[in-house]
């Protein structure tokens, strides 16, 4: 690594980059949410048909990724704060982002059950 360069290549460049990806998905699904909820005013009955689509397994894995991105974007928003805000955060920024991603994945692991199961109860019947 040429000298100065704290993260091109490394973890912390690699968090930079989810986290802009992660904000830019977040915000994509809150401008769709904010249209299709708008058009329960529009057409309640176009409403209740987007809201139909809604109800397929393919969305509950669209779901499940959404809320890995809001909690990697959330944890690692937390990690990016702790670097620029404490005085050792620069020092411990490897292992706060090594921790960021161990709590993710614990917290993915819990989410599969109450996201993704009503999506396999529905497709393989219960």
């Amino acid at each position: 690594m040429p000298a100065g360069t704290l993260y091109r290549g490394r973890e912390g460049m690699w968090s930079w980059v989810a986290h802009r990806v992660t904000g830019v998905l977040i915000f994509f699904f809150l401008f769709v949410h904010v249209l299709d909820t708008a058009l329960v005013r529009v057409s309640p009955e176009a409403y209740d048909d987007v809201v139909a689509t809604y109800k397929t397994p393919l969305v509950a894995v669209l779901e499940y990724g959404l809320v890995a991105a809001i909690l990697f974007h959330a944890l690692n928003g937390l990690r990016v704060i702790a670097v620029d805000f404490w005085s050792k955060g620069p020092r411990y920024q490897k292992q706060m982002f090594w921790t960021v991603m161990a709590v993710w994945v614990v917290l993915m692991v819990g989410a599969i059950y109450p996201v993704l199961g009503h999506a396999a109860r529905e497709f393989f019947g219960s």
